[in-house]
């Protein structure tokens, strides 16, 4: 499971469009992840009737036969469940085995288990245990590395999403497998929030789980410094909620330990926060200011106050050129937003050559920053997973990094030679960097304090290029090699990575994701899962 996806670059979307139109899918590119709720006793509810939740501490009835599974014992698991099971005789098999990145076409999971309830997960984790099967969890299937698949198992919880809000608690339950849109859409009409990622088809389990970075983080923090609690199936098939006071060494490790490590989330609770005004803003410049651009944000964000989020696009549009962009989300009014952005634009001295500033709505700040602005909440959705969906999977790869501190001259043209770079070798592809703004409640929490430990960070960086069926191979390979190009030569390794953004060919994986953090998470690995039942190429290790 996995963080929030940025959608990313497409050819066929560099067309001529307004203004808004084009800021709508460039937040979309390289961004930070028709259901009602009614009211009832202070809450909001919503739920999806195939998916009760428990959260008993409790064990499932255990497979009692071992060795190679079977056909026999697979119609065994797939009758034992309140879910269903995927095989691939069946017709949806094709559909189901796929994950949001359309790169990896190439996984062949020996099931899928729909799983409606924690037992259903228990009994999973029983059969894969017994028969000796790789297993890989799945909620929103957006790992970046392909990781929410293997040619085992596949669990997935997508069918626990029930979404229920207390507005007097402030608090909010969550299946595992809820959508993003869904999420802020019943939280959104309970007059609430919850800090979290822009793409929509991102489910919440991966996404709390490795951290969630998103557009109110600044204020509110990350998605997983706001988990009250999580329900999660472990390696020995128990049903276990960690909070603060019971299993705390697990509930640490799932603030920021990464999906897929310690056992499989079936549900949390949140805490949610009042509604702000919320007003966005974008500023467009022509390229020969990027390099002031670029500098004058690092120095701006470093000392803006917490109701601001923004970051700092450069990013290369194919045939189209250039386009360098600051965009945002303030917690306040436009015209509070103005006095803000002023230092900014006056350090940077140069007419935009596309201003806005306007107030939204949650709901609808989150759906342009989703890159679905104008559909309904159903059509928010992949086309592959909901008969409305109007959204379709990409194709891309990305690298990730941090900055500490405003960047120097040198760092400014370094990355500015990068996408350059990147145009002159690969001049049809989309792609670039973003820089998302870190600080705030962010860095305010200390980085022993939850096992994510990036908290002495200005921004996130991610660097992303995307492709379409029609692109040629020779064309993705040099995309390929910018990214390597940006790891080994632009990007500091010492600045760390991001856990949710998992890059497979990053080699020093463990101290870039988790830092100083790593030890106490491999202890509590080993306590939790001894025999590495969750195990991946990038899973936590027991031993160094």
């Amino acid at each position: 499971m996995s963080e929030t996806n940025p959608p990313p670059f497409r050819r066929d979307s560099f067309k001529k469009t307004s203004s808004h139109d084009r800021r709508t899918f460039l937040k979309r590119a390289l961004g930070v992840g028709a259901i009602g709720g009614a009211a009832v006793a202070g809450a909001i509810y919503i739920e999806d009737e195939r998916s009760p939740t428990s959260t008993t501490t409790t064990r499932a009835p255990t497979t009692t036969t071992s060795g190679p599974a079977t056909a026999t014992s697979w119609a065994q698991l797939g009758a034992s469940l309140t879910g269903s099971l995927v095989v691939p005789s069946n017709p949806r098999y094709g559909i189901d085995r796929l994950l949001y990145n359309s790169k990896f076409v190439n996984l062949h999971p020996r099931a899928i288990a729909y799983c409606a309830t924690p037992d259903d997960v228990a009994r999973c984790l029983d059969f894969v245990s017994s028969h000796e099967l790789p297993l890989a969890a799945r909620s929103g299937g957006h790992s970046y590395g392909g990781y929410s698949n293997s040619d085992g198992l596949v669990v997935d919880v997508s069918r626990m999403a029930s979404i229920s809000v207390d507005t007097v608690a402030n608090t909010a339950r969550v299946g595992a497998g809820a959508r993003l849109i869904d999420l802020y859409n019943v939280i959104g009409n309970a007059e609430r929030l919850l800090p979290g990622g822009s793409c929509p088809t991102v489910g919440i389990a991966g996404l709390a789980l490795g951290g969630g970075i998103g557009v109110f983080g600044r204020k509110f923090g990350l998605t997983t410094d706001n988990i009250r609690s999580v329900t999660i199936v472990t390696a020995d098939a128990r049903i276990v909620t960690a909070d603060e006071n019971t299993n705390s060494d697990l509930f640490w490790a799932c603030q920021g330990g990464g999906g897929g490590n310690f056992g499989v989330a079936t549900s949390f609770e949140f805490n949610v926060h009042p509604m702000p005004d919320v007003t966005l803003f974008t500023l467009q410049y022509p390229w020969a200011a990027a390099p002031t651009m670029l500098s004058a944000w690092g120095l701006w964000i470093n000392t803006a106050p917490d109701e601001l989020w923004s970051n700092c696009q450069l990013l290369s549009q194919g045939t189209y050129g250039y386009l360098p962009q600051i965009a945002g989300v303030y917690c306040g009014t436009p015209s509070e937003l103005a006095s803000v952005l002023a230092p900014l634009t006056s350090m940077i001295d140069t007419a935009p050559t596309y201003s806005f500033n306007g107030s939204n709505s949650y709901l609808s700040a989150m759906e342009i920053e989703a890159g679905c602005s104008g559909l309904s909440i159903a059509a928010c959705h992949l086309t592959t997973q909901n008969p409305s969906g109007r959204l379709s999977r990409e194709a891309y790869s990305a690298k990730s990094s941090y900055v500490n501190a405003p960047m120097n001259d040198t760092a400014v043209a370094a990355f500015i030679g990068a996408v350059e770079d990147l145009h002159a070798h690969a001049p049809t592809l989309g792609g670039g960097l973003a820089f998302d703004s870190y600080g705030g409640a962010i860095n305010r929490v200390a980085a022993d304090a939850t096992a994510f430990v990036h908290r002495d960070k200005l921004a996130g960086i991610q660097a992303t290029y995307s492709w379409s069926s029609a692109t040629s191979p020779s064309v993705i390979a040099a995309g390929a090699r910018w990214l390597t190009r940006l790891g080994d030569h632009v990007f500091d390794s010492t600045t760390g990575a991001y856990q949710n953004y998992i890059d497979p060919t990053l080699s020093n994986w463990q101290s870039a994701y988790y830092g100083s953090n790593l030890t106490r998470l491999m202890s509590i690995k080993r306590k939790y899962d001894p025999d590495n039942l969750f195990s991946f190429a990038q899973s936590i290790p027991l031993t160094p």
